[in-house]
């Protein structure tokens, strides 16, 4: 059986990862599928510093520890940090953890991020109680037509959100 000569060089790759060492090495494809992320966007984060995939030729060979710092990455992102924020997080995850300025910059970041995320809270209750307010007066109306011999009126609102 034999493979094509574009095959046959990405076959390689893993295999001449994986004789190094016992350590197990991931393709940029299977990390793309894993994170449900697009090669492209694995790409951009070794652009801007976040991971540092090995060459095996033309091909990446990504570490568990690269697979690690793109865990990391993607959590910081769904957590709404920016790049350069998780890019600092993600450096001081593989550094000492007990050095105070690192630990300290560490805390500023994560106040900030949470004054943030507790102001869109606040933002979110408010128009929840907008919604709430609207969704009354849509009902009434409708049940108002209703009385006065238009359409049936619809099934009651769903109930508002309590606020936390």
């Amino acid at each position: 059986m034999s493979s094509s000569p574009s095959t046959a060089g990405r076959n390689k790759a893993p295999k001449a990862a994986a004789a190094k060492g016992s350590a197990k090495s991931f393709t940029i494809t299977e990390l793309a599928a894993e994170f449900d992320v697009t090669p492209r966007a694995i790409r951009f984060y070794e652009d801007v510093g976040l991971l540092e995939p090995q060459r095996a030729g033309r091909n990446r060979v990504y570490s568990q520890r690269e697979r690690t710092r793109l865990k990391l990455t993607l959590r910081g992102k769904r957590l709404g940090l920016s790049l350069q924020e998780v890019k600092q997080l993600v450096d001081m995850y593989e550094s000492p953890s007990d050095t105070a300025p690192q630990l300290e910059a560490f805390l500023v970041v994560l106040r900030t991020h949470r004054k943030q995320i507790e102001l869109q809270l606040d933002d979110i209750h408010v128009t929840l109680e907008e919604i709430a307010q609207h969704e009354a007066r849509c009902q009434r109306l409708l049940e108002a037509a209703g009385a006065a011999g238009g359409a049936p009126a619809p099934a009651p609102a769903p109930r508002r959100v309590a606020r936390a």
